[in-house]
């Protein structure tokens, strides 16, 4: 897009058409099209255009935008139209390529509507700006070719989810508070103050408690585009507000739920981006760690995760030995095909860095020459034979690398699953093509463990997913015996390597999600009094999931952030640029809420000025 000058009204005609006698512009005249549909079978027409100049070339001829396209325009140069030619007389010089390009629209008269100060930055999609300055001035950012088409597409395919989930499979739409209540345990929450001393409302998660009581109550099937809340920082694919695709049913097990999300993806899939095939592959948690080092695997490339605990078993290696002698010790590796190739030193020396730096993680090399032999720190401790065997398990090639870590399984996974991630980002970088950036791979993750030791205490357990997600039926003995051995009715939808939706089967027991607040979770159970006492009504079996919205639309259009499909985001910060909120009150307005604020002494001086 480029620099918008003025906003205009113009009366057009193609340029076959005859003359008509000049409209009168005392009275209002609706536009008859958009700047971008027009086309060689408009030729004669006599059309109304709104939009604003998006560039002028040699004083001749002006191409005029609005949120469709562009429409070439041509400058009358008669002085019966001079008028016409004044006003439209100032523009930047510059051509442009457009699908409205086999016709040209002959202006008659114009109007200026509104004209416009100079710009911050040009509305051209090619031109970089910083995102700090497109968010202070979103409104202008959103003129934007890119930001229309992600807002558009993004509401066709919200459209198509209500058709399909309320149209073909009687689910009901019912909004659910924003002010609620502080509830334990999940992320950071919002918190709203009330004129009761003392008192605040919480900002929802999710609507998830409100969902199950929906199912108490007989709804069966509902559904909401839900605005979700939480008090933490932004990252690309997360901001602190939110919308889900949020889902519940009644009476459903976890197969009918992923048939369900399958359906409505297929169903509301743009068109313009291909199809995809259901159902979608399904991988266990145990598995996704394994091979791929993560919950959330891409799986557009290979290069999985691959055990050789057995075939260095037998070495005298002293790390080998020591890792084997974890509880759950292994050795493991990821083979980068052509490697020494499209890996410089500096590469292979930032990749060791970072398994360092964030998981205190040592990595070894091993590079096959050309001649097919080893090199690395290792094979002076392997014998042929043992090489053979660890060639024949990565199935090496020519110029391979290979990054082995050893140590505690869990550790030594997500350590070479981020190696394969940044790995890949610079093979790609350096021009060896891995990831097919049309292709659209999604993934079932399933089986999670239901509890996990907490970070800061891992004698203590919190809940992976959330408090209310069931026990697998196989496992549920072992809630009573041995709670870290539980595997979860949770499951999550992965694609191409991010989670694009969570969701599980719930507990429907008074007396099991009691057990599993106050004894396993060491929670106080007063606080979900609400829920417990309904479910204690009759509650059916029920399960739900809710899709990341944001997430999955800035999947399909290929955004680096969720802030590219959301109208007016926030920061990496969680500030608003454009309106500068959060903002300070003054200490009059907060006095109805019983609220005093201990100013830090440089947010005082900013105060003052």
């Amino acid at each position: 897009m480029a620099l918008p000058r003025l906003l205009v009204r113009a009366l057009h005609r193609a340029a076959a058409a005859a003359a008509p006698a000049a409209p009168d512009f005392n009275s209002f005249v609706t536009r008859t099209n958009t700047c971008g549909e027009l086309r060689a079978a408009h030729v004669g027409q006599r059309v109304t255009l709104y939009g604003w100049v998006q560039y002028q070339r040699q004083g001749l001829f002006l191409v005029l935008r609005d949120f469709q396209g562009l429409t070439q325009v041509i400058i009358p140069q008669d002085e019966a139209h001079s008028h016409v030619k004044e006003l439209l007389s100032s523009a930047p010089l510059e051509s442009v390529k457009m699908p409205t390009g086999d016709i040209e629209v002959k202006a008659e008269t114009a109007e200026i509507l509104n004209s416009c100060k100079k710009l911050p930055f040009e509305i051209k999609d090619f031109i970089k700006k910083s995102e700090a300055l497109r968010m202070q001035y979103r409104y202008l950012d959103l003129r934007s070719f890119r930001l229309q088409s992600a807002l558009r597409l993004r509401s066709r395919v919200v459209m198509r989810m209500r058709e399909y989930l309320c149209n073909l499979h009687g689910f009901v739409d019912v909004e659910t508070p924003t002010l609620f209540k502080r509830t334990p345990g999940g992320a950071k929450e919002f918190l709203v103050p009330s004129r009761e001393a003392g008192k605040f409302y919480s900002l929802p998660q999710s609507p998830q408690q409100f969902k199950q009581l929906l199912m108490v109550g007989g709804l069966d099937r509902y559904f909401q585009v839900a605005r979700c809340y939480r008090d933490e920082g932004s990252r690309p694919d997360r901001q602190p507000e939110f919308t889900q695709i949020d889902i519940e049913m009644s009476f459903v097990d976890q197969a009918g739920i992923q048939r369900l999300i399958e359906g409505l993806l297929q169903h509301s899939w743009p068109e313009e981006r291909g199809s995809i095939m259901t159902p979608f592959p399904s991988m266990t948690y145990e598995e996704a760690l394994a091979e791929y080092g993560t919950d959330k695997p891409d799986t557009r490339f290979g290069m999985k995760i691959v055990d050789i605990s057995d075939v260095l078993r037998g070495s005298s290696i002293h790390f080998v030995q020591n890792a084997l002698s974890y509880p759950h010790g292994s050795i493991r590796a990821i083979c980068i095909p052509q490697g020494v190739r499209y890996l410089t030193n500096k590469g292979l020396e930032s990749l060791k860095e970072s398994a360092k730096s964030q998981f205190n993680q040592e990595i070894l090399e091993i590079i096959r020459r050309p001649d097919g032999s080893l090199k690395s720190l290792l094979t002076k401790f392997l014998g042929e034979k043992e090489q053979s065997e660890l060639i024949q398990a990565l199935n090496m090639q020519e110029g391979d690398v290979v990054l082995l870590a050893a140590g505690e399984h869990k550790q030594v996974c997500s350590a070479l699953g981020a190696l394969r991630l940044l790995s890949a980002n610079l093979l790609e970088a350096a021009g060896l093509a891995l990831r097919d950036p049309t292709a659209f791979h999604f993934l079932w993750v399933v089986d999670f463990p239901l509890f996990l030791p907490k970070a800061e205490n891992p004698t203590e357990l919190e809940s992976a997913h959330h408090p209310f997600t069931a026990p697998h039926p196989s496992d549920a003995s072992l809630l009573y015996s041995d709670p870290t051995k539980v595997r979860s009715q949770h499951y999550d939808l992965v694609l191409n390597g991010s989670e694009v939706g969570g969701g599980s089967i719930r507990i429907h027991s008074a007396e099991q999600q009691r057990f599993v607040l106050e004894k396993v979770l060491k929670e106080d159970s007063e606080v979900l009094s609400h829920l417990i006492e309904a479910l204690e009504f009759g509650a059916p079996p029920h399960g739900g999931i809710a899709l990341g919205l944001d997430r999955l639309i800035s999947l399909i259009v290929d955004a680096p952030s969720i802030r590219d499909v959301i109208a007016f985001p926030k920061s990496f910060r969680g500030r608003d640029l454009m309106g500068n909120a959060p903002d300070y009150v003054t200490p009059e307005e907060l006095e109805p809420y019983h609220i005093q604020v201990s100013w830090p002494l440089e947010e005082k001086e900013a105060k003052k000025n």
